[in-house]
């Protein structure tokens, strides 16, 4: 099969497009999805370059966390899904990934694509959506009425998450560069504040819950605009949970979990017309090397997506 593979840590340059790559072998609780489309998520470029090596890992790895296929095999435990289902999901980032023609992902992990989409937007979905969806609701235990902050808005994660809060009824307030302030008031915003131009801290107060993709200072000056009691939830780790403490703050870091029960409901917002995939381009798994540049960068609106099967 066709496949990237990294044989060492370290820049974009150590992937390596292949063709003649053994197809995984699957476990009794496993599937065999042929990989329609897949996308590139900050974890793919953190591996690839030696910042998760408490992952157990055996060159050479395929990277990949993303997937939108057709089951081509069942293992002989699996008695939900059935060779020809379209299925979507986040394998478990320490087994080899998506970046293939073919991946094996347990059952437990999987559920049926939305129906109102292709594959490539499907494959959009998964990792992004599952972050954006237990970061609100699971963590930061968003409610109607209240109001949530979110840095990155114009991201993978962040326009989901835009999505999901003005969904679940809270008022929503994104930060983006003025270049994407309309079109995240289209997905739902109430209010984008340009963070090249403008202090967010200075402007707010009174926020029941802070996600955050982007941690450093942006973190701790979040910490200005919450009020006691309220949340900070981040997906790039608490800098500083004693600040926290003397705020009265509460703080949840996390790493999204494959949570089928999340992804049923977000193809049902998806497939209701309550959710959107936003996708910033669409290339060939060939040009892998571009795509983990262009993700790299952290300018894109939306997600990338690598077309794997045409």
């Amino acid at each position: 099969m066709k496949a990237v593979l990294i044989y060492e840590y370290g820049g974009p340059d150590v992937l390596k497009y292949e063709e003649n790559v053994a197809e995984p072998a699957i476990n009794p609780d496993d599937v065999l999805v042929k990989v329609f489309a897949t996308s590139i998520n900050p974890v793919d470029w953190k591996v690839r370059d030696g910042h998760m090596k408490g992952l157990a890992r055996v060159f050479p790895v395929i990277l990949g966390w993303d997937v939108s296929g057709v089951i081509t095999k069942v293992g002989s435990q699996v008695n939900d899904y059935k060779i020809g289902d379209e299925v979507y999901a986040r394998p478990d980032v320490s087994r080899n990934g998506t970046y293939a023609e073919f991946v094996a992902v347990r059952a437990n992990e999987i559920y049926f694509k939305p129906k109102s989409i292709d594959h490539l937007k499907s494959a959009s979905i998964p990792l992004a959506g599952l972050t954006a969806w237990q970061g609100l609701f699971d963590h930061g235990k968003l409610q109607a009425g209240q109001k949530v902050l979110i840095h990155g808005a114009a991201g993978g994660v962040g326009t989901l998450a835009v999505q999901l809060a003005k969904w679940k009824g809270a008022y929503v307030i994104g930060t983006a560069s003025e270049k994407n302030s309309a079109f995240l008031k289209e997905l739902g915003a109430d209010e984008v504040i340009d963070y090249r131009k403008e202090n967010f801290e200075e402007k707010l107060k009174d926020i029941d819950v802070v996600f955050d993709t982007i941690g450093g200072e942006t973190q701790i000056k979040s910490l200005q605009v919450l009020k006691p009691g309220g949340i900070l939830v981040s997906t790039v780790g608490i800098r500083d949970e004693a600040a926290l403490k003397a705020k009265g703050i509460h703080g949840a870091q996390y790493m999204a979990q494959s949570v089928p029960e999340n992804l049923k409901q977000l193809a049902e917002l998806i497939d209701a017309g309550k959710l959107k995939p936003v996708i910033a381009e669409i290339l060939p798994l060939k040009e892998i090397l571009k795509a983990h540049q262009l993700s790299e960068g952290g300018h894109t609106r939306g997600k990338i997506v690598l077309q794997v099967v045409k």
